[in-house]
């Protein structure tokens, strides 16, 4: 299953001299091409002013991640299921003495005394409180400072250079040229992920006057009984005190309690008087302050469908994430429940993830949640960026993080995006890379991109269909379309080549190259898809009608993790990753192939739905009775 992490991003390389000592030639290691919108460059940054430089460095055997996921999540290895612990994952990935020693010789030979220079316990950064003109003589560069319109500062250079000896040894340095600045809004919920309107979100049509129960009306209608018949999920779970299964959401970002009973009463009666696990991280809780659709319409989507599909006898974790002030982002959700990632490859970046304690004060005071929380067995997120809105780097690390985690037989789930082929909020890439309402070019979003997740699109039942039909789903494009399509950042893994393949030669896409990555070469999305329509959701008190890929996540979360349970009762372990094994020919027909509808988006029509996989349902939807029986054949 190799595919390199960045094998898309093209970094131009210059040589230039430099004043000794000097023991390689000095090449560009990371280059920014333009200025993001709403910034504008203010002046050059004064030499004497002090910056901490934070140098990651490159971790041990990472080209090999994706060989040892193939190696306990391909259902032919005969190391299937025999997942890592964390010891073992740490052991493995972390940075050589050699890095270690190398860049740190390189500072001193530079002129950087050696009490100045603090490597971290796990390896993975080295900090050094630097001048600006010492940091621009050792990576020949110069520092600016760049204003928002908003008034807020950011320090950053537009390339910086490292001898050819020591790029080898450090994936990036900060600050340099990472722009995705997470903006401070102190008299507002915080901002980012969880924010309304900010990402993937769901989409409302309005209240309905009474709640239905009737298979027949599932076509305007979903609950969770048109959901168990669609995927015949039928099945009353056993092993409930092994299994686990857990949903992410970001403050301000908060579900409801009066609203999951109101749901249970009509919908669920074995979840009357229950309540999701609560974990708070990083100051996390389930805001009240706030309230109406935009603030509790996710949270209460993915309690009420995750809750209800797996039983009210199977605990539901509620991973609830960030304070009212600082928010949050993947990563300070990653660093809780995988202490190591807390300074993986130099640690978090403060200018896209949340810090804590609050440096700002008025927020979480406590101290930042660094491996303090137990991964679920299925981890369902219905948020999502562009992939366009983050650096290479930052989403090359993150996906690495899920790889990890597949690793130690996690199943992680996110949503694919609800523009079809377009970005979030509907906007697409410009040639330049910048993102406008007025761009035409493909834009996927992330971490669906991440070729270590499963990611999930959308489907509706058809007008005046039934949930007797043979099929009676297409893709969703009703209120939203699903999104899907090819990663600009992420080579193509070898566990989607037959299928993709399959789609690319038989039903190429009418585009021009420059609309979308044609490649052939390229990470595709969505891995699979569930109904995102007419959901009937109690927010604030009253029944809406939901849609969104918010709603496919949880969905098959829940899905996946009943089939877990029947594996824990007979003394298996989880399924983990699951790529590799549902594009296996062994699962051929285990999941419900959707022929009908696309993901319109950026002036197009977007991607067909066509046999076999395709960019808008992926696989299919899931058929429970055939993915349980096979994965109850594997060890």
């Amino acid at each position: 299953m190799r595919c390199s992490l960045t094998a898309f991003v093209t970094i131009s390389l210059a040589v230039v001299s430099l004043a000794e000592p000097t023991l390689s030639p000095y090449n560009v290691h990371e280059k920014r091409n333009a200025i993001p919108v709403g910034w504008s460059h203010t002046r050059r940054h004064k030499s004497a002013a002090t910056i901490p430089l934070r140098i990651a460095l490159k971790q041990s055997n990472m080209e090999f991640i994706d060989e040892y996921l193939y190696d306990v999540s391909h259902p032919e290895s005969a190391n299937y299921g025999k997942h890592w612990t964390a010891g073992e994952i740490s052991r493995k990935f972390s940075p050589s003495e050699e890095s270690v020693s190398t860049v740190r010789d390189w500072l001193v030979e530079n002129g950087l005394a050696s009490e100045r220079i603090r490597v971290s316990p796990t390896k993975g950064w080295i900090n050094v409180n630097i001048t600006v003109e010492e940091a621009e003589r050792l990576m020949n560069t110069e520092y600016n400072v760049y204003t928002h319109v908003s008034g807020q500062e950011h320090v950053a250079c537009e390339a910086y250079h490292l001898p050819e000896h020591i790029s080898t040894h450090v994936d990036f340095v900060l600050p340099s040229v990472n722009f995705d600045v997470k903006l401070k809004r102190r008299s507002e919920p915080a901002g980012g992920i969880g924010q309304p309107g900010v990402g993937i979100t769901p989409k409302t049509a309005g209240t309905i006057a009474q709640a239905v129960t009737e298979l027949e009306q599932c076509d305007e209608y979903i609950t969770p009984i048109c959901l168990r018949a669609l995927y015949e999920l039928v099945y009353e779970p056993v092993a409930t005190e092994k299994n686990s299964f857990g949903v992410v959401e970001y403050t301000p970002q908060a579900y409801l309690q009066t609203d999951l009973q109101m749901f249970a009463m009509n919908f669920s009666t074995d979840l009357i008087g229950k309540e999701p696990v609560m974990v708070s991280i990083d100051g996390g809780y389930a805001q009240t302050e706030y309230q109406g659709f935009d603030y509790n319409g996710e949270s209460d989507l993915d309690v009420q469908y995750g809750m209800s599909l797996v039983t009210g006898n199977q605990s539901v974790t509620l991973y609830q994430t960030g304070d009212m002030v600082e928010g949050a982002s993947f990563n300070n959700f990653l660093d809780a429940i995988d202490g190591s990632y807390c300074t993986f490859e130099g640690g978090d970046n403060y200018t896209v993830d949340s810090q804590y304690p609050d440096p700002y004060g008025g927020g979480y005071e406590g101290p930042e949640d660094c491996g303090t929380v137990t991964p679920a067995y299925v981890i369902s997120t219905s948020y999502g960026y562009n992939e366009a809105d983050l650096t290479p780097f930052y989403t090359a690390r993150q996906c690495a993080e899920y790889a990890k985690l597949g690793l130690m037989g996690v199943t992680i789930l996110y949503s694919s995006g609800d523009y079809g082929v377009a970005g979030n909020d509907d906007v697409c890439l410009n040639p330049n890379g910048t993102q406008s309402s007025t761009g035409t070019i493909f834009n996927p979003t992330f971490p669906g991109t991440c070729p270590y997740v499963t990611s999930v699109g959308a489907t509706m039942v058809k007008p005046n269909a039934t949930v007797f039909q043979a099929q009676p789903e297409m893709a969703c494009m009703e209120v939203i379309y699903s999104g899907g399509g090819f990663s600009n950042y992420f080579a193509m893994p070898s566990y989607q080549k037959t299928a993709v393949d399959y789609y690319l030669e038989t039903y190429p896409p009418n585009y021009p190259s420059t609309i979308w990555n044609s490649t052939g070469m390229s990470r595709a999305l969505p891995d699979i898809s569930a109904n995102g329509a007419n959901y009937v959701v109690a927010v604030d008190g009253e029944f809406e009608l939901v849609y969104g890929t918010s709603c496919s996540s949880p969905v098959s979360g829940a899905i996946f993790t009943m089939i877990n349970d029947a594996r824990l009762a007979i003394e298996k372990g989880p399924i983990g990753f699951i790529n590799p094994t549902i594009y296996s020919a062994a699962f051929a027909g285990a999941f419900n192939d959707i022929t009908e509808g696309s993901n319109p988006g950026c002036g197009t029509e977007g991607y067909n739905a066509t046999a076999g996989w395709d960019p808008v349902t992926g696989l299919g939807t899931p058929n429970f009775p055939k993915l349980l029986e096979n994965w109850l054949a594997l060890p």
